[in-house]
């Protein structure tokens, strides 16, 4: 394995299939996230776990804020880690805003990629004309400001509704302690990056057999977003998980393992 990859994206690879499964991350988040599901597929598949830059064990000295200042930044991450791995008909399985950073992946290489599952995915979280992303832009601005200021305290306050399940308040500690992990620097930027995104004009390009995984009661990426989602990619297809919450690769993983295995 190229140890460029290896060091920069902490790149894990195991199992004894040939096909690739490659389990992204979303914000404030890594590779350690994917722990419940992704041994569910090394007998059949070569499992793939890597932190974007800025996460996990990740090369913080790698870390760019004009590259990464857009999601194309990591989506560009991406395609180069599968072109040194010589990755081949990848299912790329993008969780939160790794959902768009897979679909801009997959349309760089597009022979690359066979599959997407797209789990809880936003393509704009601010409301536009037309157009119910969840969020309007003060209220994005107000999320930025309140990471901004206090990073520790926005994390114990955000990590609870973004996880859901109150009655599992584990699941929450654990969020909270994965964002407080990040460098608050490289979070603000990042969170930034992933809250003013825009990535409609993307989703009819899509040429990849996609999968939607949409929960309830969520709050970052509703069911109205996830019925977008699948409007706007041609033939994509979308699996209403009884999980509630943001994170079912957390709170509910034998629900993801089963719909993925039904897709792939």
């Amino acid at each position: 394995m190229p140890l460029f990859s290896l060091k920069k994206n902490n790149v894990h690879q195991t199992g004894s299939g040939i096909t690739p499964i490659v389990f992204s991350h979303g914000f404030g988040c890594d590779q350690n996230m994917w722990r419940f599901v992704a041994p569910a597929f090394e007998k059949d598949f070569k499992t793939v776990l890597f932190d974007h830059v800025g996460a996990g064990g990740s090369d913080l000295s790698a870390y760019d804020s004009v590259k990464y200042g857009s999601l194309d930044g990591y989506a560009d991450d991406v395609v180069e880690m599968g072109r040194e791995l010589d990755w081949r008909e990848v299912i790329f399985v993008g969780h939160s805003v790794s959902a768009m950073i897979g679909v801009l992946a997959s349309q760089r290489a597009p022979g690359m990629f066979s599959k997407l599952v797209l789990v809880g995915p936003s393509p704009r979280y601010i409301d536009d004309e037309g157009y119910f992303g969840g969020f309007t832009a003060q209220q994005i601005e107000e999320l930025l400001e309140g990471l901004a200021d206090n990073h520790m305290g926005w994390s114990a306050a955000m990590a609870p509704a973004i996880m859901g399940n109150p009655d599992r308040p584990e699941l929450a500690a654990e969020l909270t302690n994965s964002f407080c992990r990040t460098d608050p620097a490289i979070a603000r930027a990042f969170a930034r990056t992933t809250f003013m995104s825009d990535n409609r004009a993307d989703l009819p390009n899509v040429v990849a057999d996609t999968l939607i995984l949409q929960c309830a009661d969520d709050i970052i990426a509703s069911e109205r977003v996830g019925e977008y989602v699948r409007e706007h990619i041609p033939g994509s297809r979308i699996v209403y998980l009884k999980a509630s919450g943001h994170c079912p690769n957390l709170s509910a993983p034998d629900e993801v393992v089963r719909a993925i295995r039904s897709f792939v």
